[in-house]
């Protein structure tokens, strides 16, 4: 497959960044504000994010194929206040819009948590697609579910894609067969000690709850209502250490947790374990994105066939 050039804002620990390598595509800037973030990214792909993308001239960003952004989603999330764009952080976006404007990447692909479609009663969401529309993009979205692209996680997302070429056949892929939990799971005798809950936790659980799965998740809510399946609930960047355990004994380990956001054991862990769930919980699940890259990739190299293209129909070759 011709190599792609890319760029990856709000990075994170590089979801987007894994799935591109994939599919042949090289980083040429990323840009993240977390230290510990950056260091992670910095360990596994040898190079260095910039920080604050606010700071950043977007005529200094190199020229790409496509631009990735899972951008901060707090403002819109069940567990932020739901300020949207009187947040700071929910105008974010449009430090993507000015880059886009600005660089004209041929596709991009955007990524947020699904109350972004209902949020301020579908404005938020219309603001969003209206300024891409605007800058010249033909826009589609989605909401997937990383449970239909092979993840045990059920962690759903709004998915963003725009294309410059306004004839492409853009089709979001279709559902694929959920990776089995156990391939995921270490032993427990092979997990630390450190990772299994109280006796008296244990006890309490069991005693309100009984599992029809094995291996299972349990989940407990705000209520305290406990629930189990044979896929982790989805998770988050601060909480997930202590609302789910694995069959009701364990919490996640940081390695299991990276699995289910489909990062593979290669990534190598430079941070420590509360730094390391807080970035998986931050993550968007490489799977998902994987499989949503290659059906724009594809419609975009189509659409660029179609319109008489030569040689590489809608990727640069990269030396």
């Amino acid at each position: 497959m011709p190599s792609f050039a890319f760029i990856d804002l709000f990075a994170g620990i590089g979801g987007f960044h894994q799935a591109a390598m994939q599919l042949g595509g090289k980083c040429v800037f990323a840009s993240e504000i977390d230290a510990e973030a950056r260091r992670a990214y910095s360990a596994n792909y040898n190079l260095q994010p910039h920080g604050d993308i606010t700071t950043v001239s977007a005529g200094d960003i190199p020229d790409h194929d496509a631009l990735f952004a899972g951008f901060p989603c707090q403002p819109f999330s069940i567990i932020g206040s739901r300020l949207g764009f009187d947040d700071i952080r929910g105008t974010l976006f449009f430090e993507i819009a000015r880059i886009l404007e600005k660089k004209r990447p041929q596709v991009f692909v955007l990524e947020n948590v699904k109350q972004l479609k209902t949020h301020n009663d579908g404005k938020t969401l219309a603001t969003i697609v209206q300024t891409l529309e605007n800058l010249d993009y033909c826009v589609k979205w989605k909401i997937l579910n990383a449970l239909d692209y092979g993840l045990p996680q059920k962690r759903e997302r709004i998915i963003i894609v725009g294309f410059t070429d306004k004839n492409v056949n853009f089709e979001f892929p279709q559902k694929q067969e959920m990776r089995k939990l156990e391939t995921i799971l270490e032993p427990d005798e092979n997990v630390d000690p450190k990772f299994f809950a109280s006796e008296y936790i244990t006890k309490k659980r069991r005693e309100r709850h009984v599992s029809k799965h094995c291996p299972s998740i349990w989940h407990e809510n705000k209520g305290g209502n406990i629930s189990s399946y044979p896929y982790s609930c989805a998770l988050r960047a601060g909480a997930s250490h202590n609302y789910l355990l694995v069959n009701g004994t364990r919490r996640l380990t940081p390695r299991e947790m990276l699995r289910l956001q489909g990062f593979s054991d290669n990534f190598q862990i430079v941070c420590s374990d509360s730094q390391t769930r807080k970035q998986a919980g931050n993550a968007v699940p490489v799977d998902m994105i994987a499989a949503v890259l290659k059906e724009v990739l594809d419609a975009d190299s189509q659409a660029k066939k179609q319109a008489g293209g030569h040689g590489n129909p809608h990727l640069r070759e990269l030396a």
